[in-house]
């Protein structure tokens, strides 16, 4: 009798992938990379792809040539919003070797963007480092970035005239 009251119930799809490696692309134009041993989809009301045990974000500037990378141990993308969930040990970094470090991290695609509330640290190659107490909002490219509630020491080159 449970065997055919299990018939009856509603059970959710669910599609596994490893070994995963997957472009994302505007306009015919690359503009990321994405590797991960393995990737999980939901079909639900949203569907949701969970990336559980690691993903490695490459992003492409108009010439397809790398302008920053992302690492997390666990990422969640919200499809119909267009948004990514990164969390667990957030790594972000661009060419010019600015690093940011947080536990939480969101990418919207559609705008481009990293954002978050939660505390970040930023360190640049001169030994600089920024702390954001209350998140930051980054483009895509890492270039720029603000932090909320921030604070840090930024070395000036001596002005003085001689």
């Amino acid at each position: 009798m449970q065997e055919v009251r299990d018939l009856g119930k509603r059970k959710t799809a669910k599609d596994v992938a490893t070994n995963v490696e997957s472009y994302m692309s505007q306009a015919a134009v690359v503009k990321a990379k994405l590797t991960s041993p393995l990737m999980t989809r939901s079909e639900t009301d949203t569907p949701i792809v969970e990336f559980p045990k690691t993903l490695r974000v490459t992003f492409y500037n108009d010439s397809t040539k790398p302008e920053s990378f992302l690492f997390a141990k666990y990422g969640r993308y919200l499809e119909r919003q267009g948004k990514v969930l990164l969390k667990d040990s957030v790594v972000v970094f661009n060419i010019k070797g600015d690093t940011l470090l947080t536990d939480e991290l969101w990418w919207d695609r559609n705008q481009e963007k990293f954002y978050t509330d939660k505390h970040v640290l930023i360190k640049q190659p001169d030994d600089q480092q920024f702390v954001g107490d209350n998140g930051m909002e980054a483009d895509q490219s890492f270039k720029t970035w603000t932090l909320f509630n921030g604070s840090g020491v930024r070395v000036v080159a001596d002005s003085t005239l001689p």
